[in-house]
């Protein structure tokens, strides 16, 4: 009797475990699965769509013909129809294939939401059937730090760190508006989990690139951006969000310079970003730029969220710099506004995130 009373606990626990949902064409479904970090579960799928043209596909998508090449998915390198998913509800949330089966290691706590790809102007009609089931639990409570551990950044710090960058002939450009303190590998790691790719810098090279990439049907994200300079050079490093071929004109994309000085023995990256939102005319030789989002405050929260998205990010706090730079003009001379915070993004320790894992 005790053998069957266990039996049936064990299965009731199993049966928790497991959770069903349709998914229908349309805006993110959530799932009601909430996850904690580290997480193991698989997702399957059942189902099919009806697509445009008399189409039809299950949840591994449809393969991407010619007409789709420049097309703006969700998961770019994922087919038509295709099942996918997301953790957390932000729109920095970076999403990821499903498909027919995907076991899945959650990188970060959040609710798993569901979707299908495609986008706005793609006609599909039909359901899957989606079953989350766990195979093991993360710890209930998440990782603590001790905030001690961190490395201290100060005003004195931020206030070493110029307000502006600026252009080849000097003229002063976008706000340094956020700082990220650790390792070159880690940092970039970080933002790569975060959805961010490295921007090319040479513009021949990513025409050709571009070709290249169009003819293996990926989409081109690492369009290059200009080269500003900070603490007398030009950016270490171009990033820019997972932003398709179709929404060029509108993507996020920050630089990053390494500081002279360092915050308790480790490195200081020092950033400024901005949301490209469309065309403009560039006041220095009446040529066309991009035209930024002129509150860009909102472009050093997406970095932020981006990055928490993660699971790597100890502590998001704020310093206002003793001269803040709030109201001002772009090197090409576009207007900008913003509170003249500067972001201080802090990451887990590695010996911390060890620990957890």
């Amino acid at each position: 009797m005790r053998r069957l009373g266990l039996l049936m606990f064990c299965s009731a626990l199993l049966l928790a475990q497991t959770k069903q949902v349709d998914v229908k064409v349309g805006d993110w479904v959530d799932s009601g699965v909430d996850l904690r970090v580290d997480d193991v579960l698989v997702i399957t799928a059942a189902g099919s769509l009806t697509l445009a043209q008399g189409r039809s596909t299950g949840p591994a998508g449809l393969a991407r013909g010619f007409r789709d090449l420049l097309k703006a998915y969700p998961v770019n390198e994922a087919g038509l129809g295709a099942l996918i998913g997301r953790i957390g509800s932000s729109d920095a949330a970076v999403p990821f294939l499903v498909g027919e089966a995907k076991r899945l290691q959650a990188p970060r706590a959040g609710r798993l939401f569901l979707s299908i790809n495609k986008t706005d102007n793609d006609t599909a009609d039909g359901t899957f059937h989606v079953t989350v089931e766990f195979q093991s639990r993360g710890p209930e409570n998440p990782v603590s730090i001790d905030e001690s551990k961190l490395p201290r950044i100060t005003r004195e710090m931020i206030d070493r760190i110029p307000r502006r960058v600026t252009d080849e002939a000097g003229n002063p450009g976008d706000n340094v508006n956020f700082v990220i303190p650790g390792g070159e590998k880690r940092v970039l790691a970080t933002f790569q989990a975060a959805g961010w790719v490295k921007v090319d810098r040479n513009k021949q090279a990513a025409l050709v690139q571009g070709i290249l990439e169009t003819l293996s049907k990926q989409a081109y994200l690492t369009l290059p951006m200009s080269e500003l300079t900070l603490f007398g050079r030009v950016q270490d490093y171009g990033l820019a969000h997972a932003e398709p071929i179709q929404v060029v004109a509108q993507r996020h994309h920050l630089r990053l310079w390494k500081a002279p000085f360092q915050a308790d023995g480790q490195d200081l990256w020092v950033g400024a970003a901005t949301h490209d939102v469309g065309f403009d005319r560039d006041a220095r030789n009446n040529g066309i730029t991009h035209k930024i989002d002129p509150n860009i405050d909102d472009e050093r929260e997406f970095v932020g969220r981006s990055l928490d998205e993660t699971g790597r990010v100890a502590k998001l706090s704020y310093i206002t710099p003793s001269q803040p730079s709030k109201e001002a003009r772009t090197a090409t001379g576009a207007t900008f506004h913003s509170d003249g915070r500067v972001l201080v993004i802090q990451l887990f320790p590695e010996t911390t995130i060890s620990a957890a894992q």
